[in-house]
């Protein structure tokens, strides 16, 4: 290791500008608290955006590191490894799907459920059949593709020409599905509850009518759970508790605990389409990867873990009303399990940013989701005493702001 100074100045030297990082710099995590460069101790609510599902140099995830890193690190496609296999049986032996493909992140993962939905419906249907349909305010990544298909045309203006033939509809609204869903539709893509859009849970029935409308026009149902998977909402999987099966379901951020990798599941039927040749991933599947996911999801995939986020659900929930109690800045408290959302009240509008900023002022790591909400993405098997030593830090930033 060198001995070069570190410092934030560096960022803004030597970075592409396309992040506005936090003057603090990490170098040290146990758990769910974080040290910086100068010594500081911080709570993370934030979990890396939902991917630190087990929090920070999780024992598991470390040993199953190191293990692997002494072992094999990459291969190619050229030829398979037993993480890669280990760990794609466990996905399909705990979810609806027959088949998995890796990558590297959430957004491969929603690129390749995008076009293997097109490569499918134009093989099976015909060439006509190629409409997308998303949900406005809806996030699926940074992929010229992907980024089109998000619901907020910001992120995917200025580019030049966007890929065509997809249409968005306000979120739990049927009738607008209906006005636009036809027999050219090749897919409707939907997270099970939006997550960068302000954490809004999906109406039980309005979800059940999308399947059925899917349905109808053998449209393919494309659940984006890279946000709400592994164990964040509760269940394993979202949709587990919706009662509706995805036809492509992907995942990444908690599935790898910490280290990149996605994965697109679905049903052998479906999965035909991807004939040899027709996609693939350089780093997609690496043995690297797949055993610290492989163990990452060993240990998320247990009652306790999974029963034990719905009990932490409710410690926040408690903890966050008492706060409002004395000050009154939120509407309501949105979300499930550890995807939780702290809705402004009319007072604040548009200050989010303000109690996240407030938050680390006071050693807190939280997140925004929109202009609007305060989104907390903790670990999955955060303690007590840390859900309460952070919101007591919550308070005073709280405090801070509503007090000027």
């Amino acid at each position: 290791m060198s001995d070069m100074a570190v410092t934030r100045e560096m960022f803004d030297q030597v970075m592409v500008p396309n992040y506005a990082p936090a003057q603090v710099i990490p170098v040290r995590g146990k758990g769910a608290r974080v040290w910086d460069q100068q010594g500081r101790e911080f709570i993370d609510f934030a979990g890396g955006i939902a991917v630190n599902c087990l929090g920070h140099c999780h024992p598991a995830l470390v040993s199953a590191l190191k293990e692997q890193g002494e072992k094999l690190w990459h291969l190619s496609n050229v030829m398979t490894n037993e993480p890669a296999l280990r760990l794609a049986k466990k996905l399909v032996d705990a979810t609806f799907a027959e088949k998995v493909y890796f990558c590297n992140s959430g957004a491969e993962a929603n690129e390749a459920a995008l076009k293997l939905a097109r490569r499918y419906a134009i093989d099976t249907h015909g060439p006509e059949k190629t409409q997308i349909i998303a949900f406005t305010q809806g996030f699926h990544g940074r992929t010229f593709f992907t980024v089109t298909v998000g619901g907020q045309a910001a992120y995917s203006d200025g580019f030049g020409p966007k890929p065509a033939d997809i249409d968005h509809v306000p979120y739990n609204d049927l009738d607008a599905l209906k006005a636009v869903i036809s027999d050219r539709t090749c897919a409707v893509v939907m997270e099970p509850l939006q997550g960068e859009g302000g954490i809004i849970s999906p109406e039980p029935a309005f979800v059940k009518a999308v399947r059925e409308l899917c349905d109808q026009h053998n449209a393919l149902l494309v659940f984006d759970e890279v946000q709400t998977g592994v164990g964040r909402t509760g269940a394993l999987y979202a949709y587990m508790d919706l009662g509706v099966t995805p036809d492509i379901l992907t995942s990444a951020k908690a599935l790898g605990g910490g280290f990149p990798i996605g994965a697109m599941l679905t049903t052998s039927k479906i999965a035909a389409a991807f004939k040899v040749g027709t996609h693939g991933s350089t780093y997609g599947g690496n043995p690297l990867a797949c055993a610290v996911a492989e163990a990452a999801f060993d240990t998320v995939n247990t009652d306790a873990v999974l029963h034990g986020v719905r009990e932490r659900e409710a410690w926040y929930r408690e903890g966050l009303e008492a706060i409002n109690a004395k000050y009154g800045c939120f509407k309501e408290v949105r979300g499930k399990g550890l995807l939780l959302g702290c809705v402004m009240s009319e007072q604040f509008q548009g200050r989010a940013r303000d109690f996240l900023l407030a938050a680390m002022e006071e050693q807190l790591m939280v997140l925004i989701a929109g202009a609007n909400v305060v989104r907390f993405a903790p670990s999955l098997v955060i303690t007590k005493d840390e859900v309460a030593e952070g919101l007591a830090r919550f308070e005073r930033a709280v405090a801070k702001v509503v007090n000027g």
